[in-house]
């Protein structure tokens, strides 16, 4: 079956064979991806519609499930596999790599994110001028640590990131082909998706969209994921973690000169310097922060050791892109 695309053209010039493209990394999405397609097939955008999955080496059956779809589906759809797990950001990154639009959507295959919002969102950036546009939510149907961690990341965020304040950061976004093209040029293994929009443009806005509780199973972001997020945003995109260890350091050496001079004092006026629980409470106190700053270092020349040892951003298995497929 071949697809015949309209051409896009973007402010800048450059045109592109479609004006949207939808980018959706898949992980234990067997049972709802179908349903995604084909309610994004429904849609009617300006330009035209491609959809990009990318099974980020899921344990289940969502390979099958998404070549079936590259098979039938009545839009251009390319399925991409890794061949292994990477992460969302990684196999977002990979899904990027080959959006032709002139927007470019990320989106959950959980649902979540409503598909009949795609099209304002794209049509709000589109019209507006805008690199990137992010939702927020009135209600989120997350579980409750879930929340808990989004909050706490959009608040680190905040403080490491040249980002306006208040502007929720979430997976479902558009950016535009300046953007991406941009982005993409990230090869190391550590990419967070946000922090490299934040380098490109501050043509941002948000827009406010609907959010569904999980129509099967259970949220693929684990504590242990979080955290590993929260680390990315951290390490890669700033250099803070580094200036508060150094601040650390300091308020400990004015703290053990007090303690200094309050020993000598004690001293000079002939009492018996305070003794053994005092002098361990604050070697104690300086041996934490010393290996608190430590691990700090560690993070970041672990991370650049495993960047210049060549540990890949993603690898790709298979390919099948739109014209691959027959009737």
């Amino acid at each position: 079956m071949s697809e015949s695309l309209s051409m896009s053209t973007t402010s800048a010039g450059i045109v592109h064979p479609v004006g949207l493209s939808i980018v959706v990394p898949v992980y234990r999405g067997a049972a709802t991806v179908g349903a995604l397609v084909a309610a994004l097939s429904d849609l009617k955008p300006e330009g035209g519609i491609e959809v990009i999955l990318v099974n980020d080496g899921s344990p289940d059956n969502s390979g099958d499930v998404c070549r079936e779809l590259a098979r039938t589906a009545t839009i251009p759809l390319t399925y991409i596999e890794h061949a292994r797990n990477f992460g969302e950001h990684n196999a977002v990154m990979t899904g990027l790599r080959h959006a032709r639009g002139a927007y470019v959507i990320t989106m959950d295959d959980d649902l979540q994110n409503p598909p009949e919002e795609v099209v304002r969102i794209y049509d709000h950036a589109r019209l507006g001028g805008f690199d990137v546009v992010y939702t927020r939510y009135a209600v989120k149907e997350h579980e409750g640590w879930r929340n808990i961690g989004s909050r706490f990341a959009n608040w680190v965020a905040d403080q490491l990131m040249d980002k306006p304040k208040g502007l929720y950061l979430s997976s479902f976004r558009c950016m535009s082909a300046l953007a991406v093209a941009e982005v993409v040029k990230y090869r190391g293994p550590y990419p967070y998706i946000d922090g490299l929009l934040m380098q490109v443009t501050q043509r941002l806005d948000s827009i406010e969209v609907k959010h569904f509780a999980r129509v099967e199973g259970r949220s693929n972001y684990t504590m242990r994921r979080l955290i590993r997020l929260w680390m990315n945003l951290a390490t890669n995109f700033s250099v803070l973690p580094l200036r508060l260890a150094v601040f650390a350091g300091v308020a400990m050496g004015v703290l053990g000169l007090i303690a200094a001079a309050y020993v000598i004092f004690e001293a000079l006026i002939g009492e018996t310097p305070s003794g053994w629980a005092s002098l361990m409470t604050v070697t104690l106190l300086i041996a934490g922060v010393q290996f608190m700053i430590l691990g700090v270092l560690g993070e970041y020349v672990g991370r650049a050791f495993m960047s210049a040892n060549g540990k890949p951003q993603g690898v790709v298995r298979q390919v099948i892109a739109p014209q691959d497929r027959t009737s």
